[in-house]
């Protein structure tokens, strides 16, 4: 079951990314889903996903099965993702990134770029035509212009050339890059994302995944971003984030250590829990005609798996619009 973007009907649809069922077998996992009442799902690719093998489902009438497993729970697929090695394209390539794969840098990048574009093969096959995923970056640390006022700007030839190479592969696969903007990605800002846009001469191939959390950890309104690059965003993460005042004082918005810290400056939160404003992000997504999916990423520390997507679900549902929009009659 397909589910493209821009349907025509004029209302978003609530998914989720199957990685925070991850503690249950695949098929459980789409049961619940469909249970809980969305009506798509994200699938992560990434080597070591308990879900699915990549390499296992682009054997000859894989991709096919898994789309009627899908499509037997009610479900359609929003986009296959790869986040984890999408990272190793660019980096970093020391240690740690040996979770992802343990290889010299040039074996770390060989290994990522082969996976993005087999992921964009698995796209194909599926008819979803998008990839999710992160582009990883060198040293995120360069946006601080010191030591080198340009260390930032010099990271840009390295760019193009490692991804304008995997763009050349999605397009003779007709797939899509929806990149999601990140505190550890070469593209985190608004900023930044316009840069490899003109990087990139443009091409329609990169695109983006609109993450509000991760914008308002780098302390970019999503609201902006959307009305900014509307017309190139290709899927949504339904995630807000907050900025818990009185901890921030200390940690501000950059702390450090584990995601559950009682006392971290900033924690990812379900939909209206966090500092999002859903009604303005949603408002500007359908003024920029964006149809597409809206997948509950739920990354809460505060909240068990399904109490998360309940009251994520809940949330989100009464705020999206029901039609198109019509012709002014005032």
């Amino acid at each position: 079951m397909r589910l493209p973007r821009g349907d025509g009907g004029g209302r978003l649809k609530l998914g989720l990314c199957t990685q925070v069922l991850y503690d249950r077998p695949l098929d459980e996992a789409l049961e619940t889903a469909a249970r809980l009442r969305f009506q798509a799902v994200e699938i992560p690719v990434a080597r070591g996903s308990p879900h699915v093998d990549l390499e296992m489902l682009l054997q000859p009438g894989a991709a096919e099965g898994f789309s009627r497993k899908v499509a037997s729970h009610g479900l359609a697929i929003s986009a296959v993702s790869n986040h984890a090695e999408g990272q190793l394209v660019l980096g970093p390539h020391h240690r740690d990134t040996d979770a992802i794969f343990e290889g010299s840098p040039e074996e770390k990048v060989r290994h990522g770029t082969d996976r993005l574009i087999r992921s964009a093969e698995l796209a194909s096959r599926l008819q979803v035509n998008l990839v999710v995923g992160f582009c990883g970056c060198e040293d995120y640390s360069r946006w601080f212009p010191w030591p080198d006022p340009k260390g930032w700007e010099s990271m840009g030839p390295v760019f193009v050339e490692r991804w304008g190479r995997i763009l050349d592969a999605f397009d003779r696969l007709g797939v899509r890059f929806a990149m999601e903007c990140h505190p550890k990605e070469f593209a985190y800002n608004l900023e930044t994302a316009e840069e490899t846009v003109r990087l990139l001469g443009g091409r329609r191939t990169w695109g983006f995944n609109l993450d509000p959390a991760n914008l308002l950890l780098a302390g970019v309104d999503p609201v902006v971003f959307a009305q900014s690059l509307g017309d190139r965003i290709l899927h949504v993460h339904a995630k807000d984030g907050e900025l818990v005042r009185h901890n921030a004082a200390r940690s501000g918005l950059l702390a450090h250590g584990p995601w559950d810290r009682r006392d971290r400056g900033f924690r990812f939160r379900i939909p209206g829990w966090g500092d999002v404003d859903w009604k303005r992000l949603l408002t500007e997504l359908r003024l920029a005609s964006f149809e597409g999916v809206l997948a509950v990423e739920h990354e809460d520390p505060t909240m068990s798996r399904l109490d998360g997507l309940v009251k994520a679900r809940d949330f989100l549902r009464p705020l999206l619009f029901e039609g198109p929009r019509e012709a002014r009659w005032w």
